[in-house]
């Protein structure tokens, strides 16, 4: 079972985290969801969500893939959490997957990670996204660097995500249920 860390601060992006997590689980990847802060994390639209861990427990465990959730306020928080900025660069070094959405790729941005690399995000964020080739692709791959753009794109990425972690196949599977366009 491939195993899925995804920080989570508040002002969160509920569609972009909550898409993500739920299309992975049904893939069978184990998705930790970790808190960057005690107790109920409230998303941009103030949906609460409790963590499954907070961040600390689980920051030396072993992943498979890294996944950042935008938002505004949520990239912000993230940015600020060296915690977050470790486990990314550490999860890059290694070779596993360091994923991200929306705005978030300005944390991978902030790590120094995205240098030379192809990337995508919001537009609203661009200009943060320092030495990266930027597309205008919804999802992005490049080696194990996985962007993509904003909320409407949360499945999109999600099934790029299960692909990456199981191949195509898997991804055809969990979409018999799902029935969106991949």
């Amino acid at each position: 079972m491939k195993k899925v860390l995804m920080p989570l601060a508040p002002g969160f992006e509920e569609i972009e985290a909550l898409a993500v997590v739920d299309i992975l689980r049904r893939a069978g990847a184990e998705v930790i969801i970790a808190g960057t802060i005690k107790g109920a994390i409230e998303g941009r639209s103030r949906i609460q969500v409790l963590a499954d861990a907070e961040l600390d427990a689980v920051a030396n465990d072993t992943f498979d893939m890294i996944v950042l959730p935008g938002g505004a306020a949520g990239t912000e928080n993230l940015k600020k959490d060296e915690r977050v900025r470790k486990i990314v660069h550490d999860l890059f070094e290694k070779g596993k997957f360091v994923t991200a959405i929306c705005a978030a790729p300005a944390v991978l941005s902030k790590t120094g990670i995205t240098k030379y690399r192809t990337i995508t995000s919001h537009p609203s964020v661009r200009a943060e996204l320092i030495a990266a080739k930027i597309s205008d692709e919804r999802v992005v791959v490049d080696g194990n660097i996985v962007t993509s753009q904003s909320p409407g794109t949360a499945i999109e990425f999600a099934f790029k995500l299960v692909e990456l972690l199981y191949g195509p196949e898997k991804a055809t599977e969990v979409n018999k249920g799902v029935m969106a366009r991949i």
